[in-house]
């Protein structure tokens, strides 16, 4: 255990060092190399933020307005059919529009039900197995200039469902 600690405390300069000494070996300049880089990060970061923003807008309503206790006690007869806890219904809803915003739900629900319970369970298992499929597509859709997105986003969020539902049937099982 010692071993793989120093391993993962060693790794990242490590990485550096080997990039900059086959550089040097390469006779490349490192730095200018570096800096180009950087600039380009800033481009992406400039081009994709304004995408960004509409999202944390749009969750920050959707968590505040009480539309998501609303879904919930609309979908409620449907979920209580499949034996879906409806505990976990608004990390399930906000899971493909944000990470942040479900891993605080997510949080939440380790913190009122505990890790080691069926909802726990059932949480960190969607969490392991679903995407923020808005946020990852709104952000590589827009770097790459696409407007078109309907099919990418139908067969994503069918993904994000299946990855759901599979978590709940497993962790009934289990």
């Amino acid at each position: 255990m010692i071993i793989i600690n120093y391993l993962s405390v060693i790794a990242m300069p490590a990485i550096i060092l080997i990039i900059i000494f086959y550089g040097f070996l390469e006779k490349n300049k490192i730095y200018d190399i570096f800096l180009d880089g950087a600039k380009d990060g800033i481009k992406i970061v400039y081009n994709i933020f304004p995408t960004l923003i509409g999202l944390f807008v749009a969750v920050g309503a959707l968590r505040n307005s009480g539309i998501l206790d609303f879904i919930i006690n609309l979908i409620s007869p449907i979920i209580n059919y499949l034996n879906i806890p409806k505990e976990i219904m608004p990390l399930a809803i906000l899971r493909p529009i944000s990470g942040s915003a479900a891993m605080a739900i997510a949080t939440d629900i380790m913190n009122n039900y505990g890790v080691d319970s069926k909802i726990g369970y059932i949480a960190s298992v969607i969490m392991g197995s679903t995407e923020t499929t808005l946020y990852t597509i709104a952000v590589y859709t827009s770097c790459v200039k696409i407007k078109n997105t309907r099919g990418i986003l139908i067969a994503a969020l069918i993904g994000d469902i299946v990855g759901m539902l599979v978590s709940v049937v497993v962790c009934n099982i289990l």
